[in-house]
C-alpha cells in the first residue's frame, strides 16, 4: 500500500485534462481545505474528489470488492475511509463549498456530463 499514490493518479489526471480542455482553471490539492480536495475551482467554490472505487468503497461497483485475504481488516479500513470522506465533505459544505465526488468507474463513461451538472457552460469559464 505504501506505493499507492495519493496524487496525480490516472483518474485524477483524466479529470484535470477534461477541465483544462473546456477552459476551466483550477488549483490542485489545497491543503488549507478539509480533506485536501484533488481539484479545486475557487471561482465556482467547487471541490472535486476523485475516488478510486476500491479504496473508497464505491457501492455497487465491481472494482470495490474486498480481497479474500484479511477480509475483516480491509472492511474496517475502507469503512474508515468512507467515514473520513463523509466528515471532509460535510466540513467543506459547512464552509460554503460545493463538493463533487467523481468515481474511478464513472470516468470511463465520460467526465464531461458529470462536470456539466456542477459548472456553468464553458463560455462562462473564460
Amino acid at each position: 500500500m505504501r506505493k499507492v499514490g495519493r496524487a496525480n493518479t490516472k483518474p485524477e489526471l483524466a479529470v484535470r485534462r477534461a477541465l483544462h480542455a473546456h477552459g476551466y482553471r483550477f488549483r490542485l490539492h489545497r491543503k488549507d481545505l478539509p480533506g485536501t480536495p484533488d481539484v479545486v475551482l475557487p471561482r465556482y467554490r467547487l471541490a472535486i474528489f476523485v475516488h478510486g472505487c476500491f479504496w473508497h468503497g464505491h457501492h455497487g461497483c465491481s472494482k470495490a470488492r474486498l480481497p479474500t485475504s484479511r477480509n475483516g481488516w480491509w472492511a474496517e479500513k475502507i469503512e474508515r475511509n468512507r467515514v473520513r470522506d463523509k466528515r471532509d465533505e460535510e466540513a467543506l459544505e459547512k464552509l460554503g463549498w460545493t463538493v463533487l465526488t467523481i468515481w474511478e468507474c464513472e470516468i470511463k463513461r465520460g467526465i464531461i456530463p458529470i462536470l456539466e451538472k456542477h459548472l456553468p457552460s464553458n463560455q462562462d469559464a473564460s
